[in-house]
């Protein structure tokens, strides 16, 4: 007997269906899994390139935002010097300041009064520049300006540049992170010229604001190396310097103690204004001395014959002027000045006479150069002096001086004036006269002429440098021939001819 529960069944064909909804649902996730992780990457990369655009928008809005607070009112890293220089109030620093001719021009160009120009302040050392530049930001209140001190090493002058105008040269850049090349990975003239790009789009924001270009002030330039990185960081300052000039944005005012500054920029200058600062004359030197007798020593009127005999010795060098007024012996303080130039003169200079060895040779030439030099100047005072008769005693100094060109003949030597004046024997102002680099240091050349013997101690060490070169041009030749007599030459010099003629003659046969 045969059943309906027994009949055969398709249970394949019934499952197909469900195999094929099983298979297109899998598809359908792994396809809609696909989907999300992609559009939660894309939205992850949106949110993270829009986070980074955004981040390098604020850093770059940071970074000039930090510029400007630079050039606000107050200077914090010269805050400390303006009070030490100047006085602590406002009528006090008036007070106690000795009014120079030179002073307003700074005081014009400091507050942004001049545009269209850069300076070159130019002076011996100690002659007041620093403290003129001092007392013109204070009278502003460094509003709008900013001063930096120039270094030998270029990698040090960027980062003073970055300190004064508050630039970071992006190194607390977050894109350092991921290993990113950034601009650091440069030389420090790029990263300087980075800095001064940025610090032209805040001064073309701060002109139209104000009206007045912004004020960088470079101390100290002399400091800069005559090598190729420092000429190249000259060139480069002063390019910015004329484009900024030109476009009034920006006034630079550069420091220096040395010509050789002055010399690069007089090459490529247009926009030039050279300031020279030098010493006080006599009724400035008096009003400077009875100022600091009066902040030191509280004394209230220092007698005019003791400040004409100061003045006699050292000048009006305002570096000497202070340092004697600190003493209550100031003409004893005032001649042991004069001393010290003496001896760092000798020091560096002095004559060695016929025991010089051979050695030394350039030492000597150093040494004679300057003295030969030293000489002149005395000479010309002194023949100065006997054409006037007896002068004024209340005159000015006048020091004598030479034009650099005759300086070089009267010292048979072109390279050496420059060093010179890196050592503050002699100076070269913005006229190129060469002199003495203060009143101290021409007393000095006086005493040192008339030192018995001198004139003797300079010829022998002429001599004796002449004397070294002859020996270095002479040649010595040795005929192998000749020592052992076993042969003779024949030398021959032709009238009018440099040539010379050589003849070997060999020795006489036996049978001969």
């Amino acid at each position: 007997m045969i059943t309906d529960s027994i009949l055969p069944t398709n249970d394949d064909d019934d499952n197909r269906p469900t195999k094929s909804k099983d298979a297109h649902s899998k598809y359908h996730q792994a396809a809609f899994k696909v989907c999300e992780s992609a559009a939660i990457t894309f939205a992850s990369i949106a949110i993270l390139g829009i986070s980074g655009y955004m981040y390098h928008q604020y850093y770059q809005h940071q970074v000039l935002t930090k510029i400007r607070h630079a050039f606000a009112a107050g200077d914090r890293s010269f805050d400390l010097a303006m009070r030490s220089r100047t006085g602590e109030g406002e009528g006090e620093g008036e007070r106690e300041w000795v009014v120079r001719d030179e002073q307003e021009v700074i005081n014009r160009a400091v507050s942004g009064q001049v545009v269209g120009r850069y300076y070159l302040l130019i002076g011996e050392k100690g002659t007041g520049k620093t403290s003129m530049l001092s007392h013109a930001l204070r009278r502003v209140s460094a509003l709008n300006c900013t001063m930096f001190e120039a270094h030998a090493d270029p990698e040090i002058v960027r980062i003073r540049l970055g300190k004064a105008i508050n630039y970071d040269y992006h190194e607390d850049y977050i894109g350092s992170l991921f290993s990113i090349r950034g601009p650091r990975d440069t030389t420090a003239l790029l990263d300087i010229e980075r800095a001064l790009d940025k610090l032209e789009e805040v001064a073309v924001h701060e002109v139209k604001k104000t009206g007045r270009p912004l004020v960088l002030i470079v101390n100290s330039t002399h400091l800069l190396r005559e090598d190729e990185d420092g000429e190249k960081l000259v060139e480069l300052l002063q390019q910015r310097a004329e484009s900024f000039a030109a476009s009034g944005m920006v006034t630079m005012i550069f420091n220096s103690d040395d010509y050789w500054v002055y010399e690069r920029f007089k090459k490529l200058s247009t926009r030039l204004e050279v300031v020279t600062i030098r010493d006080l004359n006599r009724e400035k030197s008096i009003e400077a001395l009875r100022m600091w007798r009066r902040r030191y020593f509280d004394e209230p009127e220092l007698a005019r014959e003791v400040c004409d005999k100061v003045y006699n010795i050292i000048g009006g060098r305002p570096q000497f002027l202070n340092r004697v007024a600190q003493h209550r012996d100031m003409l004893g303080h005032a001649r042991s000045v004069v001393e010290k130039e003496r001896t760092w003169f000798l020091n560096q200079c002095g004559l060695l006479g016929m025991e010089m060895d051979d050695d030394v040779m350039e030492s000597g030439k150093f040494s004679s150069s300057a003295m030969r030099l030293m000489k002149e100047l005395v000479d010309m005072e002194q023949a100065e002096r006997a054409r006037q008769g007896d002068a004024a005693t209340d005159a000015d100094h006048d020091l004598p001086s030479l034009p650099l060109w005759r300086a070089r003949q009267v010292m048979t030597r072109a390279d050496y004036i420059q060093k010179y004046d890196n050592l503050n024997i002699f100076t070269i102002d913005s006229n190129s006269m060469v002199r003495a680099d203060s009143t101290a240091m021409m007393e000095a050349f006086r005493q040192i002429a008339a030192m018995p013997g001198f004139d003797n101690l300079l010829e022998d060490t002429l001599e004796r440098v002449s004397q070294i070169e002859s020996l270095g041009r002479t040649r010595e030749l040795v005929a192998k021939d000749l020592v052992g007599g076993i042969g003779k030459y024949k030398i021959t010099i032709e009238k009018g001819s440099r040539e010379i003629l050589v003849q070997a003659v060999c020795p006489a046969d036996d049978d001969d």
